[in-house]
């Protein structure tokens, strides 16, 4: 029996060798995708700079319904192409429009003595969140796929009080939306990472969709915060 068993346990010694190199190149084209995403968010970011979007704050109500749609409808398109190029081509073009409106954030805080100093502190402290947490992710032998509800519920949550606070504007609410909004994409950078490590997920273009968010997401929120506490003026 011993001859029999070798091709056996060689096949499964493959088989889990086969696996681990497609996880390895998921989890490779992620980030270089994710790379590239960079580039297209900072000439959003520098259009929408330099233009004037002051309308967006005329209807806050009818804008955030607007952009949800957009943003939503732009992530259901790139899903529903998630296994050709033109989801790639549909999530670059996502990422300009985030770009854009990451413009007036920016505008805003650059307006500060030190507003460049500002930018790099919360560009700084964006990568040291996801390249640390993509760290302990790659290397746990934690399974965190059970924080899938759990990151449902805080999403219903947070989108429930950012719906609530156009309407109430207090501005107690907004610093708590912001730092919830770095919380939860904090988690989910370790869910989604966990996910590819372990198999979960084997569409890098997904998963780059998902990264993505939530780096743009702890940016801008890191940004506003730091206006908020650290803007100087001139």
């Amino acid at each position: 029996m011993q001859p029999e068993l070798r091709p056996i346990q060689g096949n499964t010694l493959t088989g889990t060798q086969d696996i681990a190199v497609r996880q390895n190149k998921v989890l490779r084209n992620t980030y270089l995708l994710l790379a590239v995403t960079l580039i297209p968010t900072a000439i959003g970011a520098l259009l929408g700079a330099n233009l004037n979007l002051s309308f967006l704050r005329t209807n806050p109500i009818i804008s955030l319904f607007a952009i949800l749609g957009i943003f939503y409808g732009w992530i259901w398109a790139i899903e529903k192409n998630r296994n050709s190029g033109m989801g790639v081509a549909l999530l670059l073009g996502f990422t300009l429009f985030l770009g854009v409106l990451l413009g007036p954030v920016l505008q805003r805080v650059l307006g500060f003595a030190n507003g460049g100093q500002l930018v790099a502190m919360a560009a700084g402290g964006t990568a040291v969140t996801f390249f640390g947490l993509s760290a302990v992710a790659s290397s746990v032998k934690r399974d965190f796929s059970g924080m899938g509800r759990f990151l449902l519920v805080g999403f219903i949550v947070i989108m429930l009080a950012v719906v609530a606070n156009v309407f109430f504007q207090i501005p107690a609410l907004a610093l708590t939306i912001l730092v919830a909004f770095i919380i939860f994409s904090s988690m989910i950078i370790l869910y989604q990472v966990n996910a590819i490590v372990r198999g979960g997920e084997t569409n890098y273009i997904s998963a780059t969709l998902t990264l993505y968010v939530a780096i743009y997401n702890i940016f801008s929120s890191l940004l506003q915060l730091l206006g908020i506490f650290g803007g100087e003026g001139d």
